[in-house]
């Protein structure tokens, strides 16, 4: 082996290691304890059993999807989720829905909550004049004030 060769073959190895894997989804959106539908299959079941939806849009790319995704895992969080249907949407592959679902804008995650029959009620919203429908990322309580509106609202 030259001395090109000796120099070269363990930096080509250092470089593939070091390249970045595969597009891994955004966070851990707790699918042990939370039954994730496909739109189709949640608003048929939200029809059938007469639940309310809480459908979310969200990235694989996206930092704010991934802190979002920690809220479900909040115990409180896992057990109001059991009176929705829970319909979580990637947005880059949803592109036509997520344009439909873009009220204030395409921004991600967006978290919204439709009747059983799948009617938007866009008066069910964070708390801000902005981006109404991106909760806080951080904090379970902000979710679950809009599930306990939403329970109340769409029965």
């Amino acid at each position: 082996m030259n001395l090109v060769q000796r120099i070269a073959l363990p930096l080509a190895a250092a470089l593939l290691l070091a390249a970045p894997g595969p597009a891994r989804a955004a966070g851990d959106w707790n699918d042990a304890q939370i039954q994730w539908r496909s739109y189709a299959d949640g608003l048929a079941e939200a029809k059938k059993e007469s639940k309310p939806i809480c459908l979310i849009f969200y990235t694989d790319w996206c930092p704010h999807c991934a802190n979002y995704s920690k809220v479900f895992h909040d115990p409180k969080v896992v057990a109001e989720a059991k009176g929705f249907v829970m319909i979580r949407l990637n947005g880059d592959q949803e592109k036509e829905l997520s344009k439909q679902f873009a009220v204030d804008g395409a921004y991600i995650p967006r978290t919204f909550f439709l009747s059983s029959a799948g009617k938007l009620d866009e008066s069910i919203h964070a708390p801000r004049d902005k981006f109404k429908y991106f909760y806080d990322e951080a904090n379970p309580a902000s979710v679950l004030a809009g599930m306990e509106a939403a329970k109340a609202k769409l029965k």
